[in-house]
């Protein structure tokens, strides 16, 4: 592994645990020569899912373009970046559990539309505006007053 502060490729581990539902290890590590320390993962390599858009074309499930997505959602949001990494993990093996080669982007939209939908409204609306290409305000509004919907029969 090299050092990201002097290139170094010598380092040595510090701490090893697993993390994410014991899909992945985090370790830390500490350079040999700078005695830099820093973090790295080490998870399974999903092999040869792909995502099959809108127009037909397909294209490999990237999990850090979907974290990009969900990040932008919860911005400025009381979403932690462990909530938003326990999210991706759900979606994840979802998606694992019941495709085997292709995935619609519809089904990845509409999963993390429901997770975001029950965790926070704000970055709910803000991911369907993307995922469904809102054109105006009156499609915001509709999405909203489905949210406000259920309230009212709350109260």
């Amino acid at each position: 592994m090299k050092c990201p502060k002097c290139s170094n490729t010598e380092d040595k581990v510090i701490d090893s645990r697993t993390v994410r539902s014991d899909s992945a290890i985090r370790r830390r590590r500490e350079c040999t020569e700078c005695a830099y320390r820093f973090t790295t993962y080490e998870e399974i390599v999903r092999l040869g899912l792909k995502v099959v858009k809108r127009d037909g074309s397909k294209e490999e499930f990237i999990r850090s373009k979907l974290r990009k997505g969900l990040e932008r959602a919860c911005e400025n949001r009381p979403v932690s970046s462990d909530d938003i990494e326990s999210f991706l993990d759900a979606v994840v093996d979802d998606l694992d559990s019941k495709f085997d080669k292709e995935v619609p982007s519809d089904v990845i939209g509409q999963s993390v539309m429901d997770i975001l939908k029950d965790v926070d409204e704000v970055a709910y609306v803000r991911f369907a505006s993307v995922y469904k290409r809102f054109a105006d305000v009156s499609e915001f509004r509709q999405e909203i007053e489905k949210l406000l919907t259920p309230r009212k029969g709350k109260r």
